[in-house]
């Protein structure tokens, strides 16, 4: 399993380049939870619908998920590189000239208006509208690809170089490198027969926090996060379901997962006590809508991996035991809205509480 290394072990020019990722990531984090978050409870409430809220199981990890997908739900898969994927890996990521982002390629897409006219340097991260391009674009299939600008000159620019990006590495590829870097296999995925190789499939999306079921873009986050840890540097991948109804974010620092909760009253009242801030001040921070016995709050979930889904200290050939957990809670956060960027998160365990 790779171990990235921390920034003080790095070039001045590496942490550089990683102290402008983190800061970008930051500001990604924002703009997508909004998207697939706030937005998608807004567009209920524009159709005159009820908010699907997620069960409190559901968040719990190795839950499965059978819903039905919603139309107001908004729905992406994004994928952040610290640096620029080396051309040979096209095979599997699939960029290519016809799908970079250009006014032609855009011009094509009948069904996607954008906000403002493009222009080249709108694909560019530090451009102001580049939050706007960017969600103009989710909706095209497949996921949007932001990578450090494969530009000599500007090594430390990002930008959104393609869409309509699919994820084509075999499962069982995927499977096999996961399970011989934790050391489940030595060589080769059915070594151990097929029941065991199926075993370690399901464990794959265990523990980039899926159920084995899960449907298209989910999938395709799972693959594609552990396909990106064949690169020299950290990589990011966000994706948004309309079947699930919450954002995970998967990076060097393990799964998160964000949600719209409800906050009864009593909770709120007791909440913003324990933090010294008023009720209105909570409101106001805390909360995107409020009923009249209830808040809606976006919780963010982080996991934390297990023994059994690290590599072993001493690197000797271990058997995989399915019935042990990969991934456990290990925060619940209440998040502030981005308009108060003073507030701090504050912690609120509601996962494991009934419903």
């Amino acid at each position: 399993m790779p171990v990235w290394p921390y920034r003080y072990q790095i070039s001045l020019k590496h942490r550089l380049r990683r102290s402008v990722y983190e800061v970008f990531r930051d500001q990604l984090d924002g703009y997508l939870f909004t998207h697939a978050l706030i937005n998608s409870y807004k567009n209920f409430v524009s159709a005159g619908e009820p908010y699907p809220f997620v069960q409190k199981r559901e968040l719990k990890p190795r839950a499965r998920i059978t819903e039905q997908e919603y139309i107001n739900q908004n729905h992406f898969l994004v994928l952040f590189c610290e640096g620029t994927i080396p051309n040979h890996y096209k095979k599997y990521i699939r960029f290519f000239d016809h799908n970079k982002v250009t006014k032609d390629a855009i011009n094509e897409l009948i069904h996607i208006q954008l906000h403002k006219k493009y222009t080249k340097n709108l694909r560019h991260f530090d451009n102001p509208d580049f939050s706007k391009l960017m969600l103009d674009l989710t909706p095209v299939d497949y996921a949007l690809l932001i990578q450090q600008d494969p530009s000599i000159k500007r090594q430390n620019r990002y930008v959104m170089t393609h869409f309509h990006v699919r994820v084509d590495w075999p499962i069982d590829d995927a499977t096999e490198e996961m399970s011989q870097q934790l050391r489940y296999i030595s060589k080769e995925l059915y070594e151990r027969g097929e029941k065991y190789a199926q075993h370690l499939h399901h464990k794959l999306f265990e523990n980039y926090g899926y159920h084995h079921s899960s449907g298209g873009r989910r999938t395709a986050a799972v693959v594609a996060s552990q396909f990106l840890k064949k690169m020299d540097f950290i990589s990011t991948v966000y994706v948004a379901s309309s079947e699930s109804r919450t954002l995970a974010r998967i990076s060097e620092r393990g799964v998160s997962k964000y949600v719209l909760v409800k906050l009864p009253i009593v909770d709120i009242f007791q909440l913003a006590e324990e933090n010294h801030i008023s009720f209105d001040k909570f409101a106001e921070c805390f909360l995107i809508d409020f009923n009249d016995d209830y808040g809606v709050g976006i919780l963010q979930v982080v996991y934390s991996n297990t023994m059994s889904s690290k590599p072993p200290e001493d690197g000797k050939l271990r058997k995989l035991r399915p019935d042990y957990q990969w991934l456990t809670v290990s925060d619940q956060l209440l998040l502030p809205i981005i308009d108060c960027q003073d507030t701090y998160p504050i912690p609120y365990s509601t996962v494991y509480t009934s419903d």
